[in-house]
């Protein structure tokens, strides 16, 4: 941190009365303030009091850097200083992983101590600092900034009507939803999901009483979304027809609209536009779109199950394959990469949209040579379209801009003849249908375009990194280009001198070079540059990892020359720069319809990338529509762990049959594979449905509505949340969302309360799973008596196990030897009856006196449950000695007489909603009504019992 700028402050006392004169932030949320306050200094950046502290073990980690401003014994103000470079990675840092909201403030220039704030930034609204952010910012977000508000009407204590506005500046677009929701509000939860919203606006509760909106900020709290209150007010609908007719690009009042229709959307809608001040920049007027969001066009995901299935990085995964994104992310576009994470969140769920992109994936499988000059020629060189176009609209394009669009069409035509070169025909259809079709006529509407920069802008002068308008358009500038040709030429000279005079090769050792700092000036590499040393005449600029930069008086010279002439070049070209960057600016929709056709392509071709490049190729499966068919998988691996290194993956079949194996109960011991068992099915379902091809031998799937997940236990202690109460709630959301089309994946289930409670809470849960919602399921479980379900649901339970072998702990020189279990990762039909906790506290070394009182301890257990469960078996067992054989015959045949005839009672129709206690009261009625069983002798003894 050599280079963290000293602190130097002109007006130590008013600047430190001005700070503490300003306004406090985050009222109500001072232990964890959300919002940092920064200030410009120019060419560097300070930060004072509790962000001061906040920006020292952020981004310095350690407090020894904190500077007190004016006198400490006076109330001295902690401070820290930011080099530009430095406070750009604190700004990606603060907005992208920490969610944190910036203030820049900048010196108002009217005296000491003024100072006005000139930028906001906030997770979702990214605006004011692209810039800062820099090219960068793409790579720093997994998704696109966006930014949504939500506005809630409850009808009734269960249903509520939800309506949400969000957006992605970046992009102008607006999209509005409205819905009906549960008490949990799982549907919005699946939305935030769907959309990557980064921000969400909920409505200030300053009572803090509002059940519903202390459940909305639950939700954006467990989804990891920077949360934003506004007053009511900003979510009134006044204003809103008015300002969306001056916004959106239709020529039509925005009264006409179906959209605004949805008054809870359109209150959302006023507050998010008030919110990111759209309104007060005119060249948003005529820009942006509105759609409408339609919540059941995808599979629903909640945020255990984006967990769960490991969907996208976490903030501490070493290895990219890590996480599902990790993993599929072979896109070399900013915009690819963008739009897989936006697909992983938005499986699809019509089946003909699936299977057209898996024949797209099949066709660059297939095809290795398109696939490789897709990746390794077309798509590299194409930059972040979506963010280019954003530059023209906002007049902060420059000609490098220009040249950067003109580079992406002249290399359209070469996408275009590689698909026209796929032989087989129906990839070729396919191809055609959704790339080559459409980049041919975008192709077209940008001739125009390339013509005027090829005639205008001189491409010759961009191998020296100068973007310059051809003299031959201006006089003046055709005389100072000749000029600037003639020092090109003295440059050219001097390089040749200093070469003989050092006696090194020109371009190989010893080069002329445009430095963006010391401008035109000579480079030597590492390993030559002593021979400048102690040489009067040759100036050393700087050291740096290529090399050592130098000049001499006769450059120094020229370059001040060609620096002036180049400043002159500049001022007399820049009307026509103008104008050839506001007729490319008029390009910006052909240019956002290319970054959508082309990131769709980076993200098939990196479907295609994986699933040849997996340790064993992926397949395409074959897909049931909705409602239909079943999941069977051969030898099916989880996609991320067997990527891991020293990992030798162990396949296993999956078999999920309706009315025969549709939920499946797998014990076994700790670390046996159970978890990875389960959550496989559920990421190989969700790739299915994002187009992808799986890790499978042979593969058919139904499709799913939605996945939900109970996995793992955390406690939340600082929310008032337990293991349990968390375990809990996830459980409730399931229960409450799932369809018998969805696809439930519970890894353990009530271990945070007793055994017989958790045990109880799992029997419940799963036989309300299997009878009631009668949906595909996964449990895994430690409960070995759960397995019983089985016996009574033989047409839809199944047991699995995951196997372990077990040594038989012989002995060996007089000592017994510990019983050696190898855990084989396999999953097997049947039911495993034993636990190996025991073991794997051996595993990871336990002290032997403790593993060996734990193995005493269970044995104890193990004999009290089950003597006790002996006694209690022998109490109602009736003794039948004293009665004939006829006798006994008669009796059973009596009992099971009046037994079918009290079934065929309750089954009788209208009577499906009959309670226990009236069921009963007609047994007793049909006991005392049937003569013949009150009088047998065998009945009579079991009454008296």
């Amino acid at each position: 941190m050599a280079s963290r700028p000293e602190l130097k402050v002109d007006d130590e006392v008013g600047f430190i009365r001005f700070f503490r004169s300003l306004p406090a932030k985050d009222v109500g949320n001072e232990s964890n303030p959300s919002t940092v306050r920064v200030f410009d200094r120019g060419d560097w950046y300070t930060a004072h009091g509790t962000d001061a502290e906040f920006i020292a073990r952020t981004v310095y980690k350690t407090t020894s850097v904190l500077r007190m401003l004016g006198r400490s014994e006076t109330g001295g103000l902690p401070s820290v200083t930011m080099s530009v470079t430095v406070f750009r990675n604190f700004l990606r840092e603060a907005l992208f992983r920490l969610s944190k909201r910036v203030e820049i403030w900048v010196s108002g220039g009217s005296g000491k101590g003024q100072w006005k704030l000139a930028k906001q930034a906030s997770p979702g609204n990214l605006q004011d600092v692209e810039e800062e952010l820099g090219g960068a910012s793409g790579a720093d977000m997994d998704s696109a900034p966006i930014i949504l508000a939500v506005k809630v009407s409850a009808k009734s204590s269960e249903a509520k009507n939800v309506g949400v506005c969000f957006a992605d500046a970046s992009v102008r677009e607006l999209g509005v939803s409205e819905f009906l929701d549960n008490d949990v509000y799982s549907n919005f939860e699946s939305l935030v999901i769907q959309l990557g919203v980064k921000e969400c606006i909920i409505q200030a509760d300053g009572s803090k009483k509002d059940v519903e909106l202390a459940k909305l900020r639950a939700i954006a709290d467990t989804c990891g979304i920077a949360i934003t209150e506004r007053p009511a007010a900003d979510f009134g609908t006044k204003d809103i027809e008015q300002d969306l007719t001056r916004l959106l690009r239709s020529e039509r009042s925005a009264a006409t609209l179906p959209q605004t229709e949805l008054k809870l959307a359109m209150g959302a809608a006023a507050s998010l536009i008030k919110y990111l001040g759209v309104m007060s920049d005119p060249t948003n007027f005529g820009q942006y779109q509105l759609y409408q969001h339609d919540l059941s066009q995808y599979m629903k995901l909640d945020a255990s199950a984006l967990r769960a299935l490991n969907l996208m990085p976490g903030p501490r995964d070493g290895s990219k394959n890590m996480s599902l994104y990790g993993l599929l992310n072979h896109c070399k576009t900013p915009v690819g990469g963008r739009l897989l994470a936006q697909w992983l969140k938005q499986p699809l769920m019509d089946l003909a949209e699936i299977e057209k992109r898996q024949q797209l994936v099949e066709a660059f499988v297939v095809d290795t040579e398109l696939r490789q000059t897709m990746q390794e020629e077309h798509l590299r060189a194409i930059p972040d379209l979506y963010r280019l176009a954003k530059r023209f609209q906002r007049n902060m394009a420059n000609l490098e801009d220009v040249v950067r669009v003109y580079q992406v069409a002249i290399r359209l035509p070469g996408f275009i003849r590689s698909f026209e070169n796929v032989m087989d025909e129906q990839y070729q259809t396919a191809l055609d249908e959704q790339y080559t079709s459409k980049l041919r006529h975008l192709s077209d509407s940008l001739a125009k375009l390339e013509e005027m920069v090829e005639t205008t802008v001189d491409l010759e002068a961009l191998d020296n990194h100068e973007f310059i308008i051809k003299p031959e358009f201006d006089e003046s500038l055709q005389v100072i280009r000749k000029k600037l040709d003639k020092l090109r030429n003295d440059m050219d000279v001097e390089h040749r001198r200093v070469a003989r005079d050092l006696n090194q090769e020109m371009d190989k050792k010893l080069f002329l070079e445009n430095h963006r700092v010391h401008g035109w000036c000579f480079r030597l590499t590492r390993n030559e540059a002593g021979c400048i040393r102690n040489k009067r005449e040759y100036q050393e600029c700087s050291t740096q990892k290529n090399g050592v930069y130098f000049t001499t008086s006769t450059m120094q010279a020229l370059r001040r020359e060609h620096d002036q002439l180049s400043a002159n070049y500049n001022r007399t070209q820049t009307g026509l720069v103008h104008e050839v960057v506001n007729v490319a600016a008029s390009y910006c929709p052909i240019l956002e319809q290319l970054a959508g056709i082309l990131a769709h392509l980076d993200v098939i071709v990196s479907f295609a990338h994986v699933s040849v490049h997996a340790p064993t190729a992926y397949v395409r499966p074959k897909m049931h529509p909705r409602g239909t068919g079943n999941t069977i998988l051969k030898e099916a691996r989880h996609p991320c762990m067997e990527m891991q290194d020293d990992i030798s993956f162990i396949t296993n079949d999956v078999s999920l049959v309706r009315d025969e194996s549709s939920f499946l109960i797998i014990t076994g011991p700790n670390m046996g594979g159970k978890s990875t068992y389960i959550r496989q099915i559920g990421v190989i379902a969700l790739m299915a449905q994002i187009g992808c091809f799986v890790p499978c031998t042979e593969a058919e799937l139904t499709i799913f509505d939605c996945i939900l997940a109970r996995v793992g236990a955390s406690d939340s202690q600082l929310k008032g949340v337990s293991t349990f109460m968390a375990e809990m709630l996830e459980t409730a959301n399931i229960l409450k969302s799932a369809t018998s089309e969805s696809l439930i994946i519970i890894d353990e289930l009530g271990r945070g309360t007793s055994t017989y409670d958790g045990f109880g809470l799992a029997w419940a849960i799963s036989e309300h799973i299997i009878t009631e919602i009668r949906c595909f399921g996964l449990f895994a479980t430690h409960f070995h008596e759960l397995t019983a379900l089985a016996d009574r649901y033989p047409r839809a339970v199944k047991n699995l196990h995951v196997v372990a072998f077990i040594g038989d702990g012989s002995e060996e020189g007089g000592k017994k030897k510990k019983r050696e279990v190898t855990l084989l990762y396999r999953v097997e039909p049947g039911v495993c009856d034993q636990s190996f906790g025991i073991h794997v506290a051996e595993l990871v070394r336990f002290p032997e006196k403790v593993v060996n009182m734990a193995r005493q301890k269970a044995e104890e257990l193990e004999d009290f449950t089950s003597t006790t469960s002996g006694q209690q078996q022998k109490t109602p067992a009736p003794n039948l000695d004293g009665y004939t054989q006829e006798e006994v015959e008669e009796g059973s045949a009596l009992l099971k007489s009046m037994l079918l005839k009290w079934k065929a009672e309750i089954e009788a129709p209208g009577k499906e909603n009959m309670t226990a206690e009236e069921k009963r009261q007609i047994m007793r009625d049909l006991i005392r009504a049937d003569e013949k069983l009150q009088a047998n002798k065998v009945f009579q003894g079991i009454k008296a019992l």
